[in-house]
């Protein structure tokens, strides 16, 4: 008999993966929404404009109704500087910067 694991397992990588890459957290139907995915694109591409950062895809970026949500890992300066840049996008009411800071 075959075992459903490795379905079950590809189905929980492609939930987990884009859950993780979600630009924003509740219903995706509404006008506020739309907004906040429109504020987390802005936070990206700031932030990769400036490789002198870091790696960009260490930091997971999140919005709801316009509050900013910075996840991930970088040295200190790099840290502060990502909060600054994601605090200048347009609609950005406020920021919750938890990145983690390495040695």
């Amino acid at each position: 008999m075959n075992s459903p694991r490795p379905l079950h397992a590809f189905a929980c990588a492609f939930i987990l993966s884009a859950l993780s890459g979600c630009a924003t957290l509740g219903d995706c139907h509404s006008d506020s929404c739309r907004n906040d995915a429109r504020i987390t694109s802005e936070v990206r591409t700031a932030i990769d404009r400036h490789p002198e950062l870091g790696d960009p895809d260490s930091i997971q970026i999140q919005t709801s109704n316009g509050v900013v949500y910075l996840h991930g890992e970088l040295d200190d300066v790099a840290r502060s500087d990502v909060g600054s840049l994601a605090r200048q996008v347009p609609g950005v009411d406020s920021v919750v910067n938890s990145i983690a800071t390495n040695p």
